[in-house]
């Protein structure tokens, strides 16, 4: 039997959900889409839990035997982690799982920061999200950076040997926000806007380098972060500050909060990775399989 080729994903959330939804509509069986609503299934249910939604009849360790299938090697996999929420709650997430595309066998393997293990080389291929690479290894510059295939023209190749290959299309935006008074009726409120602005911007502080690599650094000159208050909606801290950066689905909160929603930043999607110094035959083998008919989905070539 030919070795199964490692592909780094996600552990939970909806970088995975998107990576298993690609594997099943490419994979040789139509049993796949099953395993993968199986797991899908199984991990909102554990998603529930771990935030107080839903009250577990079972203990952690018994639904984690439950849900494992020692006598199918290729069959999911889940595994325990400590949740970072308050109490660190013990949460159960994907582990493993062995899928076969055109005749290859595909050992998906669970990690908490893919990108990070491509970047060791302890994988050739992986997925994870586009946001995480940007935050890493994208060098700020006087210009920002508006779509994926621009990551890749911004990542030092004497940094990291790894590179966005495509997105997988589960496409939401970094999106500019403000009030009506900043951008009254007629203003386009864009990157150009916010070369004329000064004063505050409200943030994430976790996106603090994201959004310095997204608009650039010619941008942000007299610009402010500031941050929600413990507990603070991020859109009424918007709403307050006067401008800011979100990650918006619909826009319908921001407009519960009289924001106007602004230029589409960033995609913020699900990428699939390579470490370019680690690919063999096999390795394009599966990116290919992978990676076909995505060209439209995806915000890559944007």
């Amino acid at each position: 039997m030919t070795e199964p080729v490692p592909v780094a994903v996600p552990r939970k959330g909806r970088p995975l959900e998107a990576v298993l939804e690609r594997v099943a509509a490419v994979a040789d069986t139509e049993d796949a889409e099953a395993t993968v609503d199986q797991v899908t299934s199984v991990l909102r249910y554990e998603k529930a839990i771990t935030k107080g939604e839903q009250a577990a009849e079972k203990g952690s360790y018994e639904r984690l035997a439950e849900y494992s299938a020692p006598a199918d090697p290729t069959g999911p996999e889940f595994t325990l982690l400590r949740d970072d929420r308050e109490g660190k709650p013990r949460r159960i997430v994907f582990d493993s799982l062995t899928v076969a595309l055109d005749g290859t066998p595909v050992h998906l393997v669970g990690r908490e920061e893919p990108f990070r293990a491509l970047r060791t080389h302890e994988f050739a291929l992986g997925f994870d999200a586009a946001d995480l690479v940007l935050e890493e290894v994208v060098s700020l510059g006087p210009e920002g950076v508006s779509n994926l295939a621009g990551v890749n023209e911004r990542i030092d190749p004497t940094e990291s040997d790894v590179r966005v290959v495509t997105g997988l299309g589960d496409t939401v935006y970094h999106t500019l926000l403000g009030t009506p008074e900043i951008a009254p009726s007629g203003t386009e409120l864009d990157r150009e806007f916010l070369t004329e602005y000064e004063g505050p911007m409200c943030i994430s502080p976790r996106y603090e380098r994201l959004v310095e690599a997204v608009l650039g650094m010619d941008a942000l000159e007299g610009i402010e972060f500031v941050y929600p208050e413990n507990g603070q909606e991020e859109e009424a801290a918007i709403a307050e500050a006067g401008v800011g950066v979100y990650l918006t689905v619909t826009g319908n909160t921001a407009r519960d909060h009289g924001l106007v929603l602004g230029e589409q930043l960033f995609p913020s999607e699900t990428v699939l990775l390579e470490n370019t110094a680690e690919v063999d035959a096999g390795i394009e083998t599966v990116r290919s399989i992978i990676t076909g008919g995505l060209r439209e989905q995806t915000e890559l070539w944007a």
